[in-house]
């Protein structure tokens, strides 16, 4: 009976142990848009990262980061690399630990890449990034003005 107490108490331990081990897969996504979408500007962009947590920049915090987003810009930045990008239009730093922001587009064709970096500005690269096109079809104030024609 002792054996099979014991045989029992080290395979939970060992079930415990091994879950605790399994790794989650760590990404970055869009939460409301699709690739490919239509939309107007202003662009509501709402994003999300699985496998780690959203700080503000500034405190280097292992499993933490916060989110840039690039518009017409490139795939992803590579791992550690420092991007000390001033805002604009185009880069868009949720330094502050944002997960949403508007963005103005003109119509047309653009890329959104959604970049995740640690507390320091360094990129986590390719595996938390996340590049989406969309089309702006107009201004939600251009399509005010058309509808009081």
């Amino acid at each position: 009976m002792k054996k099979i107490t014991l045989l029992l108490i080290l395979s939970l331990v060992f079930a415990v142990t091994c879950k605790k081990e399994q790794k989650v897969e760590k990404s970055v996504s869009f939460v409301d848009l699709q690739d490919g979408a239509e939309v107007v500007s202003p662009v509501k962009v709402r994003l999300q990262v699985t496998g780690m947590q959203v700080a503000p920049a500034g405190e280097v915090k292992e499993g933490t980061g916060h989110f840039l987003i690039v518009v017409d810009g490139p795939d992803f930045f590579e791992a550690g690399q420092v991007i000390v990008i001033p805002s604009d239009e185009k880069y868009i730093h949720l330094a502050k630990g944002e997960t949403e922001v508007e963005i103005n587009l003109p119509p047309g064709e653009h890329t959104l890449t959604a970049q995740f970096a640690d507390g320091e500005h360094k990129s986590y690269g390719q595996p938390l990034a996340k590049k989406i096109k969309v089309v702006v079809k107009e201004s939600k104030e251009e399509s005010k003005a058309q509808e009081k024609k």
